[in-house]
């Protein structure tokens, strides 16, 4: 699980320095970080936040990897631009893109199949969805589009890397759930790991059910 979260904020941190465009969330970040000065690392801990205190009216229930979440994503991504120098020659941006991007498929991967709780968002999306009996795929779709308008308002980077994070993150996500979950891990119990996101979504050979958190993962583009 602290693997995947750590890898996740680095590579968005990578994303991040490719200056060519971020994931919908991180251009909400980013948009609040310009009109704060705070860094980006920091406004993802303090929106996951509050994003987790949406959970009480939705009767959500957090586990470890929802507050790790929090706050390990956020402070790897203000290490990692720490030390991550910014160029702006395309021949560096765009491998620093796309490697970011294909590494974030594999955090996700990692901490979902960890199975100790969905991420604030996450379950601010299937909240919802059980409270309005929306489709999850409407239901993130209109976060993620609401986001993303937000933060490209506050002066959010919106561009290719935008639109290439959108198209590939659902298939590299799908991949990397299959390559990491263990057959005997999906049969296993829930109970006092995260409330089963992986087995309550999968079936024994891992394969994502077309009605759980993580096939709305996969359905986000």
């Amino acid at each position: 699980m602290y693997a995947g979260l750590v890898l996740y904020g680095a590579t968005d941190a990578l994303v991040i320095r490719a200056g060519l465009g971020l994931d919908p969330w991180d251009v909400f970040h980013q948009g609040l970080a310009r009109h704060t000065g705070i860094g980006i690392g920091t406004v993802s801990i303090v929106v996951g936040a509050a994003v987790l205190l949406l959970w009480w009216p939705l009767r959500q229930r957090p586990g470890l990897g929802t507050v790790s979440n929090v706050v390990v994503v956020g402070a790897t991504i203000d290490a990692t631009m720490a030390v991550l120098p910014a160029h702006s020659a395309l021949a560096w941006r765009i491998p620093l893109l796309v490697t970011g991007v294909f590494l974030n498929g594999a955090a996700t991967g990692l901490y979902i199949t960890a199975r100790f709780g969905a991420g604030p968002r996450d379950g601010l999306m299937t909240g919802l969805h059980r409270r309005t009996g929306r489709s999850l795929r409407l239901i993130r779709t209109g976060i993620e589009v609401s986001v993303l308008a937000a933060g490209f308002v506050l002066g959010g980077q919106v561009g290719v890397g935008t639109v290439l994070y959108a198209v590939t993150i659902g298939p590299l996500a799908q991949f990397f759930l299959r390559l990491l979950t263990l057959p005997e891990a999906a049969g296993t119990s829930p109970h006092g790991s995260g409330h089963g996101r992986i087995v309550a979504g999968s079936d024994r050979s891992g394969t994502i059910r077309p009605d759980t958190p993580e096939s709305a993962r996969m359905k986000s583009v």
